[in-house]
């Protein structure tokens, strides 16, 4: 089996223009594994901790101390891989080794494995697969909350789900389309947009909620889509963001609102119904477990 021979480490800036970190793995002197740790604008308490002490470059500097207890495993091994990291690092969260760490030195494992192995990276996750099918990809078109300014929805993400497509490739035409249309379709209600965009590039448009949602569904039909069989939508509601634990309620700043705990569930549970959304992510807060087992 292939045997981790060298390890490197390195800062690295993400699409936020933020540090992170990247870890070169390399089993058996010639397989070149890659990794590049991701990172979101909103990020749960129960999340695990990207860096030590939120320094990237201590968490590199943690790590090059403990690196050689890697040197000599097998890179498919990933139980023997966390025990070593967990061996380094007991706390619940990666907060002595850095979650970010943690996630690129396991991800490049896999990825130099993958080619030691002469295996897809999926098989070595889970070597039992023999039947694979393609997944959809969401294509995030519309933003607001964390990921855009001011004036824009209070809700985070506006998803739309190409479930019609036969191939990826025509998922990711469908997605494509349908971001391009909605530019177009801003602009014929605020002639004063100029194409701004949120930090992953979904447009970050002057509009309320609701609004948001009618002008997807407008979107969608003007590309010859039906949005319920072709394109289905998805929302990211973020509710931790919008959730105020001192006075008990989800404030929708932007849209001048706000939502208890269970007037929260009945506008999630409505636009489910009348919008038929497929994903519904973070609909209340990170601590409502009750909310959430509805």
């Amino acid at each position: 089996m292939p045997k981790i021979t060298s390890i490197n480490e390195r800062l690295v800036f993400n699409s936020r223009g933020d540090k992170s970190i990247e870890v070169d793995v390399v089993s058996d002197n010639q397989f070149l594994g890659r990794a590049c740790a991701p990172s979101g604008a909103s990020v749960g308490v129960y999340e695990a901790q990207s860096f030590v002490d939120d320094d990237p470059q201590k968490t590199i500097e943690v790590f090059r101390g403990s690196k050689k207890k890697f040197i000599g495993l097998e890179s498919d091994d990933l139980k023997t891989i966390h025990e070593t990291l967990k061996g380094k690092d007991e706390s619940v969260n990666y907060s002595k080794i850095g979650g970010s760490m943690a996630y690129a030195l396991t991800i490049s494992c896999i990825d130099s494995a993958s080619k030691s192995l002469n295996l897809p990276f999926y098989k070595v996750l889970n070597p039992k697969i023999n039947k694979i099918i393609f997944p959809f990809p969401l294509g995030n078109i519309l933003g607001g909350g964390a990921h855009a300014g001011q004036g824009t929805p209070d809700l985070q993400e506006y998803l739309v789900c190409p479930v019609g497509a036969k191939s990826i490739f025509e998922a990711l035409e469908m997605n494509s389309k349908i971001h391009k249309q909605l530019k177009k379709n801003i602009e014929k209600i605020d002639p004063r947009f100029t194409g701004g965009k949120g930090d992953e590039g979904a447009w970050a448009p002057n509009i309320d909620n609701d609004g948001a949602i009618e002008i997807l569904e407008q979107t969608i039909a003007n590309c010859g889509y039906d949005a319920k069989k072709d394109v289905r939508l998805g929302i990211d509601f973020a509710s931790s963001s919008l959730w105020n634990p001192d006075r008990n309620v989800y404030e929708y700043k932007r849209y001048g609102k706000t939502r208890d705990a269970q007037d929260q569930l009945d506008y999630v549970d409505n636009l489910i119904k009348n919008y038929d959304l497929i994903y519904a992510e973070d609909p209340v807060h990170e601590e409502d477990f009750e909310g959430m087992s509805i």
